[in-house]
């Protein structure tokens, strides 16, 4: 597992790079105080597993660098770890393309366990904007643009049929012959197109759509 950790305090970087560690023995963790410096790294180091990254950065702020990381490496899964609890703020950096947003303020079992989400294909959203995300799924269903209609490829049904049956990543990976890479991409453009926020959504819209 290699993680890079985007912050310019050096103190709280050492800080979360030690609660990291704890995600496995074999956790690697990369630094960086800016997004430049990041970007560079993440170039040199091809097998990159997450970025982690604060949004006030000096330079390159942390919602221009989620854009820059999703195209230069639209592979490798972004969360957010911000001093901010402004919902607009989650909703940008999501918006932009990143698969968590976690407070500082959350405690390190919190920050852990959306990172594990994110690892394994899924998104974290906070509490602090989980009502405001529904309420934006209502009013999309209701100006009649619901998931009926939308479209979604032949293989991102197969991907969310087999959501819908509670498989990990790993055995929709070995079922349809894909890279859990792949399997990852494929579940995030799921969410985004259903406008949901995790798995049990998913399946949920799915159903009471038609779409499996």
């Amino acid at each position: 597992m290699k993680v890079l950790l985007i912050d310019d305090h050096p103190v709280f970087r050492e800080g979360l790079a030690a609660l990291l560690r704890q995600i496995g023995p074999d956790t690697e963790i990369l630094q960086a105080g800016d997004a430049a410096a990041a970007l560079r790294l993440a170039t040199q180091q091809t097998d990159l597993d997450i970025v982690v990254l604060d949004l006030m950065l000096p330079g390159m702020d942390g919602l221009r660098a989620i854009a820059e990381f999703a195209q230069a490496h639209p592979d490798l899964p972004v969360v957010v770890l911000s001093s901010s609890e402004d919902p607009q703020d989650a909703r940008r950096a999501l918006a932009q393309g990143a698969l968590g947003y976690v407070p500082k303020s959350a405690n390190p079992h919190t920050v852990l366990s959306a990172i594990r989400l994110v690892l394994n294909g899924d998104l974290y959203v906070p509490p602090l904007i989980l009502d405001e995300t529904a309420a934006a799924r209502l009013a999309h269903l209701g100006r009649g643009r619901g998931p009926g209609r939308l479209v979604l490829t032949d293989r991102q049904i197969d991907v969310l049929r087999r959501l819908c049956e509670g498989q990990s990543n790993k055995t929709i990976a070995v079922d349809l012959d894909l890279s859990e890479k792949t399997v990852k991409a494929h579940i995030t453009a799921i969410f985004k197109a259903l406008n949901v926020v995790s798995r049990t959504q998913a399946a949920a819209i799915a159903r009471e759509s038609g779409l499996i």
